[in-house]
C-alpha cells in the first residue's frame, strides 16, 4: 500500500512540474499576451477620441503587447484628432496604425493619426491623404514646434491684414504643415510628402505609399500584420520596447453604451433635432400643464441636445439666433401676430446656417432637415395667419351676443319655462311653444340668467337642427 501512495505522489509531481512554465512547484501559468484592437470606422469626433482613450488605457492595464488601430476614416474634427493623438503619443503600449480592410482609407485627420502611430500599415486597395486642414487649433506639447505651431512668419514681414480670412487659412495650413512634419520627424517618415497632402490635398495609395516612406508595411489582415512586425524595436512613452507579436490573438475592445449614445447624439443634425423637441416639448408642457410626457421627454432632449453642442465647434451667435427665433415662434403659437412668426423663422434659419463653424467630414447640418423644419414652422405661421385673419373677419361676440345662435336640448319644459344644456351647462330658459325633453332648439336672447329658445326656423317637426 506504502509503495501505492509513493507512485502516486511521483506521478502529481511529475505533472505538476509539466504544467509550471518555470519549473517550481507550485507556481501558476502567467496571463498570455495580447494583441488588442481599436476600430475608428467613420467620422472622428468626441465619441471617438474618448473610445481610443479608454481603449489605449485598458490595454494599458492588461499589459497588452500592441494595440492594432484599424483605420477607416474620411476624416472629422481637429479637436478630437489632437486627443487621439496625444493619448497615441502618451501610450506605453505600442500602437500600430492599420488602414484596413481593402477599400478603406485614412483621410485628412486620418492621415494625421496615422502619422502618429509607432508603426504604419495599410492593407492593399487602401489609400491616405487630402490632409488640407479646415480648422486647426493649437499644437501638441511634447512635438517638436507643438506649442506654437513651428514655422510661421516674422511678425514684421508685410502681408494680409491680419484676421483677414487668407491670413487666418494661411495660418491654419502652415501650423498643419508644421504638425505633420513634427510627427514624420518623430516617426522618421516622409514628411515632404506629408507637407504636400497638407498644402495640395495629395493622396498616395498603399504601394506608393510604402515606395514614398510614409508607412512602414502593408499587410492585407491582423495575423500577417503581427508576423511582420515581430521582432521590430519602437519608442513609447515607457522606453523602448521590442515586439513580440508572432501568432498572438487578437482581442478587439468594443465601445461602450455610453460612447455608441454619444456618438450618435453628436451627429449635429440629431443634436439640432433634440434641441427642437426639447424646446418644443417644454412648450407644450407649460401650454398644457399635467401632461408630463411632453416636459419629461422635452426636458431630456434639451439637455441631450445641449450637452451634444457643447462637445461640437459651435458659433453661439448662430445658436443665439436659433433660439431667438424659437422664441419668436412660441409666442407667434400662443398669441398669432404673423409677424413674430416671420420674424422668428428668418433669425432661426439664419441661425442654424451659422452655427457649426467647420463643414468637418460626418459634421456637417444637413439642409435637406433645416429646409423641412423651416416648411414646417412656415406651415404653422401661414396656420396661425389664418385663423387670426378669421378671427378678425367675424362680429365680435361676448357675453349674451356669443350665446345666440347656439343650439341647446331641452331637458324639461312646462308652461312655457324649463331648462337647457348649452355648451354643456344647464341653463334655465323661456320661450313660446311646447317643447319635449331631447328635443332641439335655438337661443335667441339672454336675459340675465335665463335664456331664450325657440324652435328652429325651417327645422325638422322633432326638433332637430338639420
Amino acid at each position: 500500500m506504502k509503495q501505492v501512495y509513493t507512485a502516486l505522489f511521483a506521478a502529481a509531481l511529475a505533472f505538476d512540474l509539466a504544467v509550471s512554465p518555470s519549473g517550481v512547484p507550485g507556481e501558476e501559468k502567467g496571463p498570455s499576451k495580447l494583441a488588442f484592437m481599436i476600430e475608428i470606422d467613420g467620422a472622428i469626433g468626441p465619441a471617438t477620441s474618448r473610445q481610443v482613450k479608454e481603449g489605449l488605457a485598458a490595454a494599458a492595464e492588461r499589459h497588452g503587447e500592441v494595440v492594432i488601430l484599424r483605420l477607416n476614416t474620411p476624416g472629422g474634427l481637429v479637436n478630437s484628432m489632437r486627443e487621439i493623438i496625444a493619448d497615441i503619443l502618451a501610450s506605453p503600449v505600442p500602437v500600430v496604425g492599420f488602414v484596413a480592410p481593402s477599400g478603406a482609407h485614412a483621410a485628412s485627420a486620418g492621415t494625421y493619426i496615422l502619422y502618429a502611430t509607432d508603426i504604419a500599415a495599410m492593407a492593399p486597395g487602401t489609400n491616405l491623404g487630402a490632409a488640407t486642414p479646415v480648422e486647426i487649433g493649437g499644437g501638441i506639447p511634447g512635438l517638436p514646434g507643438g506649442e506654437d505651431g513651428g514655422d510661421h512668419k516674422n511678425k514684421d514681414e508685410k502681408g494680409p491684414a491680419t484676421g483677414s480670412k487668407e491670413t487666418l487659412s494661411a495660418k491654419a495650413t502652415n501650423d498643419a504643415v508644421a504638425f505633420i512634419r513634427s510627427l514624420a520627424e518623430l516617426r522618421g517618415r516622409n514628411a515632404d510628402w506629408g507637407e504636400k497632402a497638407v498644402r495640395e490635398a495629395a493622396s498616395l495609395s498603399a504601394n506608393v505609399a510604402l515606395e514614398q516612406g510614409v508607412i512602414d508595411l502593408i499587410a492585407h489582415d491582423n495575423a500577417e500584420l503581427l508576423d511582420r512586425i515581430d521582432g521590430r524595436t519602437v519608442e513609447v512613452a515607457g522606453g523602448t520596447r521590442q515586439l513580440m507579436t508572432k501568432g498572438l490573438p487578437v482581442e478587439t475592445l468594443e465601445p461602450g453604451w455610453l460612447i455608441r449614445l454619444l456618438s450618435v447624439i453628436t451627429d449635429p443634425n440629431i443634436a439640432f433635432i433634440l434641441m427642437l423637441v426639447g424646446i418644443y416639448g417644454i412648450f407644450f408642457e407649460f401650454y398644457s400643464p399635467g401632461a408630463v410626457a411632453p416636459g419629461v421627454i422635452g426636458t431630456i432632449s434639451l439637455l441631450l441636445g445641449l450637452y451634444a453642442l457643447n462637445l461640437l465647434p459651435i458659433d453661439y451667435t448662430g445658436l443665439a439666433l436659433m433660439m431667438l427665433g424659437i422664441a419668436f415662434l412660441i409666442v407667434e403659437a400662443i398669441n398669432p401676430t404673423v409677424v413674430l412668426g416671420l420674424g422668428g423663422l428668418v433669425a432661426f434659419l439664419l441661425g442654424a446656417a451659422v452655427l457649426f463653424k467647420v463643414e468637418a467630414p460626418g459634421y456637417r447640418l444637413s439642409w435637406p432637415i433645416v429646409g423641412m423644419t423651416g416648411a414646417i414652422f412656415f406651415g404653422m405661421i401661414m396656420l396661425a395667419g389664418r385663423m387670426l385673419w378669421a378671427a378678425r373677419r367675424r362680429p365680435a361676440r361676448v357675453g349674451a351676443e356669443a350665446m345666440r345662435g347656439l343650439p341647446a336640448e331641452i331637458l324639461d319644459w312646462r308652461g312655457g319655462m324649463g331648462h337647457v344644456l348649452a355648451q354643456g351647462e344647464r341653463w334655465q330658459a323661456q320661450g313660446e311653444g311646447a317643447f319635449k325633453p331631447g328635443e332641439r332648439v335655438e337661443v335667441v336672447n339672454v336675459k340675465g340668467l335665463t335664456l331664450e329658445v325657440q324652435r328652429r326656423v325651417g327645422a325638422a317637426s322633432d326638433g332637430e337642427f338639420p
